[in-house]
């Protein structure tokens, strides 16, 4: 079935550095690439790459419809990303350093100036049972996510970057939501309860290296995961990779554990790549690595 993403789309500026800057500190990049980004893009390119059909709804400005042509040629419809003379693409800049950890300054741009009129003209060709994903780098979250509800689609939600106003406002149609440890810690002290209590069905709790664990809430049970042990060289983009992964198994049909692990292999595999929406595996490549 078709899995729909409102998401947004950056252009990456990633700078390769021997250690990350401190305050005040100026540093000579060893390495500069440009390429695709932005949390929904990455999420979109991994669906596709996962085998999903994938519409992904978004704005880029003048500058960036070569984002939107990247995406095409990974397998992304894109019929329904607009490109907004008034606007600048959202882009981000990403330092790296020898470790593999990053730090990222995010630029939104044409992200938040997507309108109504743009997600209800996409979801309208929606069917009750596809997915819908969506994280928060754009605007009309909200909006989006009651919609989708009320079409009967399946609302998965990344709540990233965190803010718990924002996570407020979508948990009650959400389906499953997926966030790391940081944030899951933040949403609990911020709301004042328990993740079991947020009225949402399946979270997964991402854990770095300590792989993830799924809260089944309505069955009452809790899994986890392990993480597969590999050496990393860019953990930017490995969160939206497995968070597509993930969708992309639940949409074709794979039970929740089935499911978790791909995304498991998928995330490891893509941390040991400098990039990217660009470098986010596909199905040949997790079957080639036999990451276990």
């Amino acid at each position: 079935m078709p899995v729909w993403n409102l998401g947004s789309i950056n252009i990456d500026n990633v700078y390769r550095l021997d250690h990350l800057p401190v305050p005040g500190e100026t540093l000579a990049a060893l390495e500069y690439t440009q390429g695709l980004g932005g949390k929904g893009a990455n999420m979109s390119v991994a669906m596709a790459r996962a085998a999903a059909r994938v519409t992904h709804i978004g704005a880029v400005g003048p500058g960036g419809t070569w984002t939107t042509d990247r995406l095409m040629e990974y397998g992304v419809d894109t019929r329904h990303i607009a490109t907004l003379a008034d606007q600048t693409t959202g882009h981000a800049n990403i330092s790296v350093d020898a470790k593999g950890e990053n730090e990222i300054i995010v630029f939104s741009g044409a992200n938040q100036a997507i309108t109504k009129d743009m997600i209800g003209a996409a979801l309208s060709d929606a069917a009750a049972g596809d997915f819908f994903v969506l994280q928060n780098e754009t605007s009309g979250q909200r909006y989006a996510a009651e919609m989708a509800k009320a079409l009967g689609l399946h609302v998965v939600y990344a709540a990233a970057p965190f803010d718990a106003e924002a996570v407020a406002q979508i948990l009650p149609f959400a389906d499953i939501l997926v966030l790391n440890e940081v944030e899951a810690n933040q949403l609990v002290a911020a709301l004042k309860m328990e993740l079991t209590e947020l009225g949402v069905s399946s979270i997964v709790v991402t854990l770095g290296g300590d792989g993830c664990r799924w809260l089944d809430v309505s069955a009452g049970t809790e899994t986890h995961m392990p993480a597969i042990s590999v050496t990393p060289v860019d953990t930017t983009g490995a969160g939206d990779t497995f968070t597509g992964y993930l969708v992309a198994g639940l949409d074709r049909g794979m039970p929740m554990l089935q499911a978790l692990s791909l995304a498991t292999q998928a995330g490891a595999l893509m941390v040991t790549r400098m990039g990217t929406a660009d470098v986010i595996p596909d199905l040949k490549d997790i079957e080639d690595a036999r990451l276990a």
